[in-house]
């Protein structure tokens, strides 16, 4: 059966906003047609910009890198769960506020559109500091659930899978200086019941929860996910076929990927 296809990725370049502290995109050319006979660019750059997987090695030693994930784990069904209509600055997604809109198989690749990728540099919305410092992020719950669904693969449109607040970003970024970390703080504890509620939510051991509970498992996840195309109304809510192609990278804890998702015609 023929299918169409839709791509999930967002743009790579010199604008992209880059994860805080990381190096960012940089990108030149080292010959050009007049001089070379050929236009021939050279980048630098971290793994975690853009649309990017990340491989267990990125947080576990002895994980397996880029080049040794399955293709099978890559590539089959899945959903894509629409949440925007959820999710506002720092809220939190649930295991139940995706099964209550969408059937999710045990093994599925998951994406989630939570509508974050429209404050990309690429988005119809652009915002980097709302993008990057009040995405929504994971409920302590779906670490389970994850595992129980045996899931591989899980992909979301924002700059990580986990909170703010249990990232540098609600912890220590630009403490003593701009003060973001308590900019962000101050509004979970409005939204959360206070400093207890926050603490009770996003307790000092669930530091990078979802990466440090799940590469262990050989759960990974891809990030910064958009494009013109993720927020197409016949993908929403919709089991269809999806796949996750990034470069061969040996020994790569991540790599850039492109994600697309096929749908029956």
């Amino acid at each position: 059966m023929a299918k169409k296809i839709y791509d999930l990725s967002q743009k790579l370049g010199i604008d992209t906003q880059f994860w805080p502290f990381y190096p960012p995109f940089e990108a030149k050319y080292f010959k050009r047609k007049p001089e070379h006979g050929v236009n021939a660019q050279y980048i630098q750059t971290s793994n975690h910009i853009g649309t990017h997987l990340d491989a267990p090695h990125h947080f576990v030693t002895a994980g397996i890198t880029v080049e040794k994930i399955p293709l099978e784990w890559l590539y089959g069904p899945g959903v894509i769960v629409d949440l925007r209509d959820a999710l506002d600055d720092l809220d939190v997604y649930t295991p139940k506020m995706i099964e209550d809109r969408v059937e999710v198989r045990e093994g599925d690749i998951l994406v989630l559109n939570t509508g974050w990728h429209r404050f990309a540099p690429d988005g119809a919305e652009p915002d980097e500091e709302r993008y990057i410092l009040r995405h929504p992020g994971a409920h302590p719950d779906m670490v389970k659930w994850l595992l129980d669904k045996k899931i591989r693969l899980w992909c979301v449109d924002a700059v990580s899978t986990d909170h703010p607040m249990n990232l540098p970003i609600g912890r220590f970024l630009g403490k003593g200086t701009f003060g973001q970390c308590d900019k962000v703080r101050k509004i979970c504890e409005q939204k959360f019941g206070g400093k207890e509620g926050v603490e009770r939510l996003f307790p000092e051991d669930h530091y990078q929860l979802t990466h440090n509970a799940l590469f262990r498992h050989n759960c990974i996840h891809a990030e910064n996910l958009g494009g013109d195309d993720m927020d197409a109304p016949e993908i929403q809510n919709k089991r269809l076929t999806i796949g996750c192609f990034p470069w061969k990278f040996e020994g790569g804890e991540a790599a850039f990927c492109r994600m697309v998702a096929f749908l029956d015609r």
